[in-house]
């Protein structure tokens, strides 16, 4: 089969296409003829080994796919030949990983799709939608009513955080730039600043009287001084990006407030965390409330190209999407 794979951490001009012995399922595994594979940040992580997790070589790249099943072990119940699956947390673990055209997942990491719902739209999605889920309801443990601070809201996980956030009842108050404030309304903020506006501060206070019950910045500043500040009593900070931040911790006035800060990679989650998860994203997927602003099709020959171009920055705002079709 053909594979986009790695000998050896390193850089992008690691990664090979090229032909690689079949994957053999187990007894509670799924082989998934695999149709379309996303390509993360944190892909690129675990191939240049900032993220350290076990990795056999070839080992393949790649965390998430969508697929059809193509054989399902007896102990893989609940999946059957031809269904329309997808998964995102292959590819770490020891677990090879999703940018090939044949990929092993084991069933309790693995969901059907939803019927109409776009391969492509939902590979794309469902990695930065999971993040979103987490970090809000696992980790922040969000409730209707609240106020939620999303800053980087335009973003693949941030325009994920604004629409489960508002589709549960909260109140979401949103930073980006001022282009983006007419999308972040459309996905349901309530309220949408300018972050390079240098009354930032202010504009925050003023929108969040009552304070923010949970505080997330996709960006991975983490600016823990202004965050504690506009922290609600008993709110929570979720930190989700930003590995070599070192903020500057205000800790009394954060237990003060009786705060709370979490740090979540979603590389931890367990199975059980990432289906619920995959529940309500498949809802979301089959209301058409989860989507990605702009998705760039490309063969999974470019791999290589397309995880040095996420490196430069040269995919902000846009989804890259590898098919083995192409």
């Amino acid at each position: 089969m053909r594979a986009a794979f790695i000998e050896r951490l390193g850089p992008p001009a690691n990664i090979r296409h090229g032909d690689l012995p079949a994957p053999v399922p187990g007894p509670t595994d799924v082989l998934v003829d695999v149709a379309a594979v996303s390509v993360n940040p944190v892909d690129t992580f675990v191939r240049s080994g900032v993220f350290r997790t076990p990795v056999a070589f070839p080992f393949v790249v790649g965390r998430d796919l969508v697929g059809t099943v193509a054989a399902a072990g007896p102990g893989a119940a609940g999946f059957a030949v031809g269904d329309r699956v997808w998964s995102n947390s292959l590819g770490h673990e020891g677990r090879q990983g999703a940018a090939a055209e044949q990929a092993v997942v084991s069933a309790d990491r693995l969901y059907h799709l939803p019927p109409g719902v776009d391969e492509d739209e939902a590979v794309a999605t469902v990695h930065p939608a999971a993040t979103a889920y987490l970090a809000l309801f696992t980790h922040g443990r969000l409730r209707a009513g609240e106020t939620v601070l999303v800053a980087g809201a335009a973003g693949n996980v941030g325009s994920a955080l604004v629409v489960l956030a508002a589709g549960a009842g909260a109140r979401v108050v949103a930073t980006a730039r001022a282009e983006d404030a007419e999308y972040c309304r459309g996905l349901g903020a309530a309220e949408v600043l300018d972050y390079r506006d240098p009354e930032l501060a202010a504009r925050l206070r003023a929108a969040c009287p009552d304070g923010v019950d949970v505080h997330l910045d996709t960006s991975g500043a983490n600016d823990l001084t202004g965050a504690v500040e506009l922290l609600a009593p008993r709110g929570r900070i979720v930190l989700l990006a930003g590995a070599r931040s070192t903020p500057v911790l205000p800790a009394g006035q954060l237990y003060m407030k009786d705060g709370s800060i979490r740090g979540f990679v979603i590389s931890h989650a367990t199975s059980a965390e990432l289906a619920e998860a995959a529940g309500a994203i498949n809802r979301a997927l089959l209301g058409g409330r989860l989507r990605p602003r702009v998705l760039e099709r490309l063969p999974l020959s470019a791999a290589a190209e397309t995880h040095l171009r996420l490196e430069r920055g040269e995919l902000n705002g846009k989804r890259a999407v590898l098919r083995t079709d192409l």
